[in-house]
Formats: C-alpha cells, structure tokens, sequence
C-alpha cells in the first residue's frame, strides 16, 4: 500500500483508536466503518493524521491513525470517472475533467465529491463547491495557473484547487493572482512564501 497523502480517504480507523472525548456523531461514523481523510498534521513515525467527517460543516474531528490499521486506501486520482449527476459539483467535475487531463499533471476531487463518489454517500446539494488537488511536482508558472483558472471559470459551479507541491500546497487561485507571496499549508504549518517550489529548500 502507498504512503498516505493528504486528501486520501483511509478505511480502518477503530474506535479505540479515538480520544474519550469523541462526540457521538464521530463515533456513529466510524462505528459505520466510513473512511477519514488525511490532513496535513505532522505525526510521530507510523501514525497519520486524519479527520473525521460529518453530516455538517461544523462536524469534523482532527485525530490520528496509525499506518497499521490501514485497511483500505483511495486516493483523489481514483475518483476523476463520474456518472451524468444533477449535482454542480459533479457536473463541473465532468467538464473539467478534459482540461485537466491534458495538463500533464496527476489530479483528482477532494472534498465532499471525493468522499460521495467513494462511499457512495449523498453529501453534496445543489451549492456545493468543487475541490480538487493538481499534483505539481515541478514549478508551475503564474501564467499558466493563470489560464488555467480562467478556463476552470467557467464551469457550473465554483472549482477550488489546491497545487500539491513537495513543499505543501498552496491555492491555484493564489498562485495566479498578483501578491508576491502566496500562503503555503505544509505539515508544519501555513506560512506566506514567494516561491512554494523553493520552500522545501529553504525549510531545510
């Protein structure tokens, strides 16, 4: 099995793996044998960190689990296929699926249509967002995240991307704006940076 990523969904989580203070909704979850989701957090050797997702926005838990207990892994790219949906979200998936593709760059949906289109779970309506994750292991120009967003602009509903970089990641959005410095997530943290390529070096 791959190294977990952030975004890969995880099966296997037990419940005593959870702290005592757990809410009931979390247990519930878990309990159901739902996958969690890697989240950027830095964690001792064999263990990840992941979040457990609920009904709501406001019903997410941060905790950990260990590589061990790891039965089964889905990653963003195993999920680009979808069926005609009335959702936006999966439509917009639909229609930026040929752009992406010819990027020459690994990718995949996060969010609420990642964890629908592997669990089979309906958690999306009618405003949900798009979230995906463009691997770029290799600098991406401005210009290109540039063009890049303004053809993702015109798809049904609102496209987030995060460049997964060596570094951390960093939004499509900001990166193709005009600040100088973009704010970069790693395990370590978020921090403004000029070059999100260059900060692993730095960090070093």
């Amino acid at each position: 099995m791959s190294t977990p990523r952030p975004h890969d969904l995880l099966w296997g989580l037990p419940l005593s793996a959870l702290p005592d203070d757990t809410p009931q909704w979390a247990l519930q979850v878990v309990a159901s044998g739902q996958p969690v989701v890697v989240r950027r957090a830095a964690c001792a050797d064999g263990w990840v960190a992941v979040g457990v997702r609920g009904q709501s926005r406001d019903q997410r838990l941060g905790t950990q689990m260990r590589l061990g207990d790891i039965q089964r892994l889905r990653s963003p790219e195993a999920l680009r296929g979808c069926a005609p949906s009335p959702w936006p979200a999966l439509q917009a998936l639909a229609s930026a699926a040929p752009v992406l593709d010819t990027c020459g760059l690994a990718w995949g949906p996060t969010g609420g249509v990642g964890y629908q289109l592997a669990t089979g779970i309906n958690v999306l309506h009618l405003a949900s967002d798009l979230d995906l994750v463009l691997r770029a292991p290799h600098p991406l120009t401005r210009a290109k995240a540039l063009e890049l967003l303004d053809i993702l602009d015109c798809a049904p509903c609102r496209i987030d991307v995060q460049l997964e970089t060596p570094a951390g990641a960093v939004a499509l959005r900001e990166w193709a704006g005009c600040a100088q410095r973009v704010l970069l997530k790693s395990p370590l943290g978020a921090r403004l940076v000029s070059d999100p390529w260059a900060a692993l070096e730095c960090a070093a």
